[in-house]
């Protein structure tokens, strides 16, 4: 009997397994929380201690990669409909549902072990923000706009769960950084969403605000953009607590802020691509700065 070179099984590669993991648990997002969760810490604290800090990069890396886990599994089949998430591991049928789930719930159980071996307050952040990320805003993509309110808050928590896992509670320094990553979702995703506007149609999702990409949707941009730079900056008046910037560097966030503003200002004029591009480049280096210059001032206090 001949074999085809179609009837013998392909082996596959462990490179290529993790690559699916990867994708699976986001790792260039779950990176990007454990950086937000470790510059709350280091805004918190007077003496660093590296086991909690590794503990907590830890735990919050698990507890975001569950939440891309759980979220994938949700749209499998949506993401199957759009060119962007057609090849991820579940619609591509490389990797079963089964074992995504397990590799979810695997997670969710250590990241929040983890976390509350540093104090309960951080395991029960980082259980609300799964449960938020995965059961409603998940599940409310499809069917309102809104859903992207509603996706803010577990988007804002890591910034915050730094802080609370430096000092176990939730203060008006740990609600001042949680605002200022709650605010800063809004220009984000809404620019993703211009972006992705027709491949979310083609899954039954419409995050725009009020639906469409038009000048309407731009306005509610720039208007989180300037209560997001003011609320950056309110902690140069010292009425947050232990949590507050030297006037210079509110002088920096306000010129970041302004170019963030800058390309909000162009979309609105030529509501095009390039310049909701642009302003989604500017979000990510928003606040991956104001975090980095946080820190800094902290340190020079």
């Amino acid at each position: 009997m001949q074999i085809t070179s179609n009837s013998i099984p392909k082996k596959v590669g462990f490179s290529a397994v993790f690559n699916d993991f990867k994708q699976l648990t986001k790792v260039g997002l779950s990176l990007s929380v454990v950086f937000s969760s470790v510059a709350g810490y280091l805004l918190a604290v007077t003496t660093i201690n590296i086991i909690t800090i590794l503990m907590l990069a830890i735990g919050g890396y698990l507890m975001v990669g569950a939440s891309n886990a759980f979220n994938q599994i949700i749209e499998k089949d949506t993401d199957a409909l759009m060119k962007r998430t057609k090849n991820r591991p579940l619609p591509a049928g490389r990797m079963h549902v089964s074992t995504a789930m397990v590799i979810a719930v695997s997670f969710t159980i250590l990241g929040l072990a983890i976390l509350y071996s540093i104090n309960a307050k951080s395991a029960l952040f980082g259980a609300i923000s799964i449960f938020l990320y995965t059961s409603v805003y998940t599940p409310l993509k499809s069917v309102t706009p809104l859903s992207v309110f509603v996706g803010a808050f577990p988007g804002a928590i890591p910034f915050m769960l730094g802080w609370v896992a430096a000092t176990n509670h939730f203060s008006i320094e740990a609600g001042i950084l949680f605002l200022i990553q709650f605010l800063w979702q809004f220009p984000h995703f809404w620019a993703i969403a211009w972006l992705q506007f027709d491949e979310y149609k083609k899954a039954g999702f419409n995050l725009m605000p009020m639906g469409k990409k038009n000048k309407k949707a731009v306005i509610q941009i720039i208007i989180y953009i300037v209560c997001l730079t003011l609320v950056s900056i309110i902690p140069v008046f010292k009425i947050t607590g232990n949590f507050y910037i030297y006037p210079v560097t509110a002088v920096v966030l306000v010129a970041l802020g302004g170019k963030m503003l800058f390309y909000a200002i162009k979309l609105y004029k030529f509501q095009t691509d390039k310049h909701a591009r642009q302003l989604m480049l500017s979000s990510v280096l928003y606040i991956t700065l104001i975090q980095i210059i946080y820190v800094v001032d902290k340190f020079l206090h």
